[in-house]
């Protein structure tokens, strides 16, 4: 198969979806792998090593979509992009198509095979999306406690506290893969941290691991206003895999909280768990509703371009094998895990939740593959 690698072009976006030990891989097993010039070099890695792997160079980002079968990306096309592909063409990328309608429709209306990172299902987990959403997760506490300085329009809150001074609260809502790591830096920030979520079993685990250093909470309406009145950070974690997130905090509910609170909606690809959330860059990472500073950038892991793109390709490499060696088709026969990733084929939309999102017809990728 012939691969290319696109550079990305999404606002401080660093990453890149393949690095040179991945190209190493293709190539040793007689694919032919097109990168995008300087496609690495956020992420440190130098169009020379690429070339030593066995890489062709392409400096021509239309020509790179024209002779190639699947493109591999790590975000979403941008509008630009999706102008360049063709019909059948694969994309192996990160969609989340469900908060984003246009992209959705213009890959309908090229007829691409878009398998999305995302909802690639392995034993009710999704592989390909754990590395970054542990990387969110770390980060929002990161970020969080430096909009929680003061030149930045935060409370002024030292969220592990120093001897004789009230340390932070966090408030994570959800506790899955996001929300367990941001907890692990909240705690070992020293902060007061609580958790919630509507999954017993989960809150049971999670108080076994932590103990008195974490406390947990059952998602009610009730107990998320209560820990926006008592927080100073309040992070969104929820995922309902391929579907929009949804609207836990509400508009109405600001009001609850502290003057120079800080929200970071981790969730902010699928439409957000914050009904205030909007899209942002690591150009213009915040901005203030009700005198709550809301940090929603959607590409949080491009910050940490080294670690997000060795992290993410880790887990995207086995499954790109496949499709190249087998072709989309009969890979998508064959495993479970790759027809779970098909967001679109030819035209067609074949993820519920995204169809359901926009009202679109679906067709289930098992009719098509018959």
């Amino acid at each position: 198969m012939i691969i290319g690698c696109a550079k990305e072009i999404k606002t401080h976006e660093y990453r890149v979806g393949l690095t040179p030990s991945d190209v190493k891989n293709y190539v040793s097993r007689g694919h032919k792998v097109f990168i995008e010039k300087d496609a690495g070099m956020g992420a440190g890695f130098e169009d020379n090593e690429y070339i030593k792997a066995g890489a062709e160079i392409q400096g021509d980002k239309k020509k790179l979509f024209d002779d190639c079968e699947m493109i591999i990306k790590v975000k979403e096309p941008q509008p630009s992009e999706l102008e360049l592909f063709h019909e059948g063409q694969i994309l192996y990328t990160y969609l989340h198509l469900a908060a984003d309608e246009n992209q959705t429709k213009k890959l309908l209306e090229k007829k691409v095979k878009a398998v999305a990172y995302e909802t690639i299902e392995v034993d009710g987990k999704l592989p390909c999306l754990i590395p970054m959403s542990e990387i969110a997760g770390r980060l929002s506490i990161q970020e969080g406690a430096k909009y929680l300085e003061k030149p930045f329009g935060g409370r002024g809150v030292l969220l592990g506290g120093v001897p004789g001074v009230q340390r932070g609260k966090i408030a994570i809502i959800g506790a899955g893969i996001v929300g367990t790591n941001a907890a692990k830096m909240a705690v070992g920030l020293g902060a007061d941290v609580t958790i919630l979520d509507i999954n017993g079993e989960r809150l049971a685990y999670l108080d076994d691991i932590f103990g008195p250093r974490l406390a947990t909470l059952y998602s009610t309406e009730n107990n998320i206003e209560a820990a926006l009145r008592e927080s100073d950070l309040v992070i969104g974690a929820v995922l309902i895999p391929g579907a929009k997130a949804p609207h836990l905090v509400r508009r109405d509910q600001l009001k609850l909280m502290k003057k120079g609170a800080v929200i970071v909606d981790v969730a902010v690809d699928q439409g957000g768990c914050v009904e205030t959330t909007k899209p942002t860059t690591h150009d213009n990472p915040v901005y203030e509703i009700d005198g709550v500073v809301h940090y929603c950038v959607a590409n949080m892991p491009g910050a940490v371009a080294l670690t997000s793109t060795l992290a993410l390709t880790s887990t995207t490499l086995k499954f790109g094998l496949m499709i190249a060696e087998k072709g989309l088709e009969s890979a998508a026969r064959e495993s479970r895990a790759i027809r779970t990733g098909i967001n679109t084929w030819e035209g067609k939309l074949t993820y519920k939740a995204v169809a359901e999102s926009f009202g679109i017809d679906y067709t289930p990728i098992e009719d098509i593959l018959k």
